[in-house]
């Protein structure tokens, strides 16, 4: 399995931000593959997926001039592409035919379409509440959740103590809970820490 080489990939994203186009190609080409199963995952169609990447890696062209203030590349991609298949699945959610047509092969257990798409909203409102928050903090957010790394690996990456890192997503949970218990949720504990946990 390779390493992830931060120092290369924040290299590539200064080639960018200077509008080369060959060190754009390798970032697609690095993170194509990764990215279309993470939001496939979520939406269950190849082909929307792959929309969904070639949107992620438009904004970070077009977003050129401010990647030289990414510490993270892989997180940074990992981001856009979230809050790209959450858009997605905001639009989804506006028809119950398409959302039963998206969500009823989910490994969600619930026999209710109700139950399902008051899962995906919650999701959704998460989703928004994650992005109130610092940058920082979505970054590690992201990578114990979405990526599965270990508080001293994150510790690690990012430079904090392990410790730090764990009073972080601590404060991170706090937030939501409180954010999402806002908007008198029925199914919020369910959903949150199906999500979540």
């Amino acid at each position: 399995m390779a390493l992830y080489d931060l120092t290369m990939e924040k290299l590539l994203l200064k080639e960018i931000s200077d509008g080369n186009s060959l060190a754009f190609n390798k970032m697609f080409s690095l993170y194509r593959g990764k990215i279309l199963a993470f939001v496939d995952s979520f939406i269950h169609s190849k082909a929307d997926a792959e929309e969904i990447v070639q949107e992620t890696f438009l904004v970070i062209w077009k977003n050129k001039d401010k990647l030289l203030q990414i510490e993270h590349p892989r997180n940074y991609i990992y981001m856009i592409a979230r809050n790209k298949t959450y858009d997605y699945l905001a639009k989804v959610s506006r028809s119950e035919k398409s959302i039963k047509e998206a969500w009823i092969n989910t490994s969600i257990s619930s026999n209710n379409i109700e139950d399902q798409i008051r899962l995906k909203e919650s999701a959704m409102l998460i989703d928004k509440a994650i992005r109130k928050l610092s940058v920082q903090k979505q970054e590690i957010f992201n990578m114990s959740r979405s990526l599965h790394m270990s508080h001293e690996e994150i510790a690690q990456e990012i430079g904090l103590s392990k410790s730090r890192v764990k009073n972080v997503i601590v404060e991170v949970l706090k937030h939501l809970k409180y954010h999402i218990a806002k908007h008198n949720l029925i199914i919020f504990m369910v959903a949150f820490f199906k999500l979540y946990h």
